[in-house]
């Protein structure tokens, strides 16, 4: 009994230790974090370039509304626009791609879909959502970017 106590024992020790070591690695290997400015370089990636968008100009609106104290929910509204999670980092795609949530000036997420909570909010901050390429420049029309903001109430 002893034997099966101890067996079952390592079994949980085990998934756990391997969820912990997993909970530190990317799941798709192919993208990155910007978490820690440190260890990521970001020369790489040009956060204020553009691309042109071709076509139609696409209709972005931005919808907040208060969830717990400090946060707010974000609903992206971007007729004509497709989330590629997938396609992250990869080649850009027409009218597609990912959203960049700016507040007060400074990037705090991506968005892959329409929905997202943002934390540390104060009456008064500005949040700035822009429609971003799988490359991570900002798409634009007529050197404008496609984008939308909110001054929170």
């Amino acid at each position: 009994m002893r034997q099966l106590a101890l067996f079952f024992i390592g079994i949980v020790f085990g998934i756990a230790g391997g969820f912990l070591l997993a909970g530190g690695m990317e799941a798709s290997g192919g993208g990155h974090s910007h978490s820690d400015a440190e260890a990521h370089d970001h020369s790489t990636h040009d956060h204020d370039a553009l691309t042109e968008w071709d076509g139609p100009v696409p209709d972005i609106a931005l919808h907040l509304w208060p969830d717990a104290e400090g946060a707010v929910n974000i609903r992206l509204d971007a007729e004509g626009f497709i989330f590629t999670p997938e396609e992250v980092n990869g080649s850009n795609t027409p009218a597609s791609g990912h959203a960049h949530v700016y507040v007060n000036d400074e990037k705090v997420a991506r968005m892959y879909g329409p929905y997202m909570q943002v934390t540390g909010i104060e009456r008064g901050d500005v949040i700035r959502v822009t429609l971003n390429a799988n490359d991570h420049t900002e798409w634009a029309v007529d050197g404008v970017p496609v984008a939308a903001s909110v001054t929170v109430p």
